[in-house]
């Protein structure tokens, strides 16, 4: 199950965001990520931590998340790197056990993959930063399901709305609730003036082909 917020919502968080240019956008000077793709926006959410009042309300927001949507959960999975501290933040405000994955197992010392203490079976919610494509958090779920855990959902802070990611994470049936998302973040940016009418075309383009978006001739 794969679902945004409402748009006031998610356009509120989208605000806090821009607040600390934790999301940046620029078509014409596009930024590489790790995975190859030319991308018009970067969202580091990293930046967030930084700044006490933000970082506060984006821990609210999605501590609201976990005990609307998923009251039952009684373990929660951070995402690691990015997902490490938000996920802490959370267990910590709703006084939940904590643990967070790692993309491969240690190649030293107990060679976890899983840091933390955790039963078979526990309900667990899975905090991400972000998601892209889907690909790492499901493999970060599938991690958890070998465990025994009982995998309820997923909630991150952005998801970039591919539809790539929406048909994957579609078929494992996994609840899926994000705080904002890059439609909202189109929106905002127009009602600011941040982006023109045809800049708001190339990113909208780049969203329904990331793979293969070169940047702007």
């Amino acid at each position: 199950m794969f679902q945004f917020r409402r748009m006031t919502d998610a356009k509120i968080v989208a605000e806090k965001l821009l607040q600390v240019n934790a999301v940046q956008l620029n078509p014409e000077h596009p930024f590489l990520w790790a995975s190859g793709w030319k991308s018009p926006i970067y969202c580091d959410n990293r930046r967030v931590l930084s700044f006490p009042f933000v970082r506060d309300f984006i821990k609210s927001e999605l501590c609201n998340m976990v005990f609307e949507k998923f009251p039952d959960a009684d373990l929660l999975a951070g995402v690691a790197t990015a997902g490490i501290a938000w996920g802490a933040m959370v267990a910590d405000q709703l006084k939940l056990p904590y643990i967070y994955v790692r993309p491969k197992p240690k190649e030293h010392g107990l060679g976890n993959q899983i840091e933390g203490f955790y039963q078979k079976e526990q309900k667990t919610v899975v905090i991400e930063d972000l998601v892209s494509t889907g690909k790492s958090s499901l493999q970060v779920v599938d991690v958890l399901k070998k465990e025994g855990l009982n995998v309820m959902g997923m909630v991150s802070i952005f998801n970039y709305g591919f539809s790539v990611a929406a048909e994957v994470i579609s078929k494992t049936n996994l609840e899926y609730y994000s705080l904002t998302n890059y439609p909202s973040f189109i929106e905002l940016a127009i009602e600011k003036g941040i982006v023109s009418t045809s800049q708001q075309e190339i990113l909208l383009k780049w969203r329904d082909d990331p793979a293969h978006w070169k940047g702007v001739l």
